[in-house]
């Protein structure tokens, strides 16, 4: 055999156990997932709130808890996180938002919001109307990709 052939067949067989292995990983991850979901919705309650301040920060400049700054690896506490700090009652605490929901918290308002330990998973407006969510300006390629799928037919745009 050719060793062009010998390193092809060497490097296919890399790739075929990189996609195992990242198959079974996976699996495990979204197993862990939904156990943590589960817990989640084990111990949500429905909180009225005065929304101070809200932002994306790294963990460690959050001033979150020792205790969750404990529980967290390395890499997590160089991430970026949605932070809300938000009045309770008479204390001031900084929460964790959903970053499905994080976009539409409303600042300087009063919303009844669902939270399990200090992660918010839904806010609902208590007061008023709550404004709009902002479009945020798409990218140019966005733009154009989206030009030429809504030339092509290939979906509607809007």
């Amino acid at each position: 055999m050719k060793t062009g052939t010998i390193v092809l067949i060497i490097v296919l067989l890399v790739l075929i156990a990189a996609v195992v292995a990242l198959y079974f990983v996976g699996k495990k991850a979204q197993k862990k997932q939904a156990e943590q979901q589960q817990q989640i919705e084990a111990m949500k309650q429905t909180v009225s709130m005065l929304i101070i301040d809200k932002k994306r920060m790294k963990m460690k400049d959050a001033g979150l808890p020792q205790q969750v700054m404990e529980s967290a690896n390395r890499f997590a506490k160089n991430t970026k996180l949605p932070v809300v700090k938000a009045k309770i009652g008479p204390q001031i605490m900084t929460l964790i938002a959903d970053e499905k929901i994080f976009d539409s918290i409303p600042v300087k308002k009063e919303v009844k919001a669902t939270v399990s330990g200090i992660y918010i998973t839904a806010v609902k407006g208590l007061h008023g109307k709550t404004a709009p969510v902002e479009q945020k300006k798409k990218s140019w390629w966005k733009r154009t990709v989206e030009a030429a799928q809504e030339k092509a037919g290939a979906k509607s745009v809007k």
